[in-house]
């Protein structure tokens, strides 16, 4: 858990630093964390305890002692095969019913925390303009206290104000929707709109003639200035506008979402299919027969339509008519080009929402093919403690944990489908369990060539 936690502070550190955050905010960020890295975490902790575990065992010579008594290794795995199993539902439960809801809770915090400017942002020689309206500057400094700087407040349009002081200290108001600055031995400088006349008839300012706007030059040795910051305070969203993510759902409201996708990509087919059809009158037949142009004589009774086929039209009339279908085509082209792009969002989604659903299945499955991984390969180590057990299960894990990924990012781009992409490490490590399981149950070398003789014959039967 702590290697996972301070992958996740890898990733979000800049987020989290120079927000003002208070440790609560913190430790409630990393609580939700936790409960949503603990499929992840168990895996590994299956694999290290069961290496470390039949590892003591076989350094031991117990198990020797108990297969000279006529008990095999997968007998005396039983028990913790039971234990592994209640395990393993535990986790799917858990995957499945409340990491959801740490997912939400946690994605939640860290969109506020990601949209939050404080003023702990200011960083000493750089212009911060993270405050609309304003840009601030600083010499130098730390926390709330400055020495040097300078506002310049663009919050009226009409008015140009700059103000400068040697020292400055920050404070956030009890309700957090406004910045004072404490200043001291300071200077505000204001310039008002340019008066008409300024401005010649091409819009440009007449040059050569003198400025008569007013300015306004004042000094002062301590003041207050107040800064509205109502819109970047750190303020909790609404948590009902991240339920529809996949992350946030069990696979019952997953089979629910994506049989909505379906039957909402259906209506958007049909419906641009109609849409197309009644571009062209072309497509409306009668009779599954096409028509000729229908055109009404005048000289022939009431109301009596003839028709009239293409050959038939005057040289403009055609012109305009190939000018009219062109027209139309090129519509068509673009909506068909937006329609194709609005569908592989839909299509993209709904592997996200299948990605979940298999990883809450493959990460329960994975407790159960890394145990069969590590107890029979700590019988064959013969090795117990923290030194061997340790580095093999580090590497076993970084193997699946890359696999893992590879498998998420090939379903994610399509290259492969989601189930395939979320069981690639479980597929991966299943054949490996079965051959460490045998050479450990029947004291058979793991490199020996008997034993790769029996599997080859294996397969050439089943085949």
């Amino acid at each position: 858990m702590f290697i996972l936690i301070m992958q996740f502070f890898w990733v979000y550190i800049d987020d989290l630093m120079g927000k003002g955050l208070s440790i609560w905010v913190i430790l409630e960020l990393l609580f939700y964390v936790s409960a949503s890295l603990i499929p992840l975490a168990l895996p590994l902790a299956i694999l290290l305890s069961s290496l470390m575990t039949f590892g003591n065992m076989s350094e031991n010579n117990e198990l020797t002692a108990l297969k000279s008594n006529g008990f095999s290794l997968l007998r005396i795995m039983r028990p913790l095969t039971v234990v592994v199993l209640l395990l393993s539902g535990f986790t799917f439960y858990f995957a499945n019913y409340v990491i959801p809801v740490a997912n939400l809770k946690w994605h939640s915090l860290i969109y506020d925390i990601q949209n939050t400017k404080l003023s702990s942002l200011i960083v000493p020689g750089v212009y911060t303009t993270e405050i609309d309206g304003y840009a601030i500057k600083v010499n130098k400094g730390k926390d709330s206290s400055f020495t040097n700087i300078t506002i310049h407040d663009h919050t009226e349009p009409n008015v140009l104000k700059t103000v400068k002081a040697k020292q400055a200290r920050i404070y956030r108001s009890t309700s957090g929707n406004y910045l004072f600055f404490d200043l001291k031995n300071g200077t505000i400088y204001e310039e008002l709109e340019l008066e008409n006349g300024e401005i010649g008839p091409n819009g440009m300012p007449l040059l050569g003639k003198i400025s008569s706007h007013p300015d306004r030059i004042s000094t002062f040795e301590r003041a207050t200035y107040k800064m509205n910051v109502t819109g970047i305070s750190l303020k909790r969203s609404d948590e009902d506008i991240f339920q529809d993510k996949y992350e946030m759902m069990n696979v019952f409201q997953i089979g629910r979402a994506t049989d909505s996708l379906k039957r909402r990509r259906e209506g958007l087919d049909s419906t641009f299919l109609a849409s197309i059809k009644g571009s062209f009158a072309t497509f409306h037949v009668i009779d599954n027969q096409l028509k000729p142009m229908p055109i009404t004589d005048p000289s022939l009774k009431e109301n009596t339509v003839i028709y009239r086929t293409y050959k038939s039209l005057k040289r403009s009339e055609r012109k305009a008519l190939m000018q009219d279908v062109l027209t139309k085509l090129y519509q068509i082209n673009e909506n068909v080009r937006n329609q194709s792009t609005f569908m592989e969002t839909l299509n993209h989604e709904e592997d996200q929402f299948w990605i979940e659903f298999h990883r809450k299945f493959a990460l329960t499955y994975a407790i159960i093919v890394l145990f069969f991984v590590g107890a029979p390969l700590g019988a064959l180590v013969k090795k117990g403690g923290f030194g061997a057990p340790v580095v093999i299960a580090a590497l076993i894990f970084m193997v699946y944990f890359i696999i893992l990924s590879i498998g998420d990012n090939l379903a994610d781009t399509y290259v492969i489908a989601p189930w395939l992409g979320m069981w690639l490490s479980g597929l991966f490590f299943t054949p490996i369990a079965m051959l460490v399981t045998y050479t450990a149950n029947n004291d058979v070398p793991i490199a020996s060539i008997e034993t790769w003789k029996m599997w080859v014959k294996r397969i050439i039967s089943r085949g």
